[in-house]
């Protein structure tokens, strides 16, 4: 009779790295939302490039520098007319910027079509974002954004480590449990009602005047988005050959790995904002 492997310890090496990685970059990405303005654009465009640099290295080894710079360029061109909130010309800025670096990475990607769905891929969210924190209250909003992600991402780790379990999706993501699963969105929900609860506590954040369930059910819809996006990535990252999109964040990998599920939530996110600044859901 075959005997069963031992189940694998959790790795409290790898998450001290993680801590000390998130000390680092959580003050930075909270002190740029919470000044807005040019300081939160500035934080995106740095995003920008480091997302087109590793997404140029995984479609394009061949000429990574060049298909990153055409990326960078069309997503940070359609992101500049958001912030200006000309938004009349950045979804035809966007389309353009794609279909142009389709054509300048000729030669460079097996396909044309992964250049210009590297500019789909990274513009919407950051403009989701831009336009999350230009709205009223959009402080407190884009910090539930950001609430909710690292939640779910930390928890569904953390969870998905000590209680292990049936594989969530093998294929893709071995690593991936569905004990992760729903830690991560239980966690998802609780940092939400906890961002609402502080919006009308502390002064300096605008009052978001939700429901403790509206804002669970937020949590849970932005958790479900950050799960899928990491999914997502893990399924690009099978298709291009590679285990991480980069090195840049030790413990994390690179950025793309940093923020795939961010880029998923920041758009349902937007998406319930919108809902809610026409009133639909009142």
């Amino acid at each position: 009779m075959t005997s069963l492997s031992p189940a694998k310890r959790f790795n409290w090496t790898n998450l001290r790295v993680r801590v000390a990685s998130a000390t680092v970059l959580v003050p930075t990405v909270v002190a740029a939302v919470w000044f807005g303005g040019v300081w939160f654009l500035a934080l995106i465009a740095v995003c920008i490039g480091l997302l087109a640099r590793e997404w140029g290295m995984m479609s394009a080894p061949r000429a990574p520098k060049g298909v990153a710079l055409a990326i960078g360029v069309a997503v940070l061109v359609a992101v500049v007319a958001a912030f200006r909130e000309h938004y009349y010309l950045t979804w035809p800025l966007l389309a353009a910027g794609a279909i142009l670096a389709a054509l300048l990475a000729r030669g460079a990607v097996e396909r044309r079509a992964d250049a210009a769905y590297g500019v789909i891929y990274i513009a919407p969210a950051c403009i989701a974002m831009l336009w999350l924190r230009l709205q009223d209250a959009g402080l407190s909003w884009t910090l539930l954004l950001f609430a909710v992600t690292w939640f779910s991402d930390i928890f569904a780790f953390v969870v998905g480590s000590v209680l292990k379990g049936p594989k969530l999706w093998p294929a893709f993501s071995p690593n991936k449990t569905w004990s992760g699963f729903f830690g991560g969105l239980a966690a998802a929900s609780i940092a939400a009602i906890g961002i609402d609860a502080l919006s009308g506590l502390l002064p300096a954040l605008p009052d978001m005047n939700l429901s403790w369930p509206i804002a669970a059910l937020i949590g849970l819809l932005g958790g479900l988005a950050t799960m899928t996006g990491d999914l997502w990535e893990s399924m690009l990252k099978r298709r291009f050959g590679v285990k991480d999109s980069g090195d840049l964040i030790p413990g994390h990998g690179g950025m793309l790995d940093r923020v795939d599920g961010l880029m998923f939530a920041a758009i349902v996110i937007a998406g319930v904002r919108l809902i809610y600044l026409h009133g639909w859901a009142r």
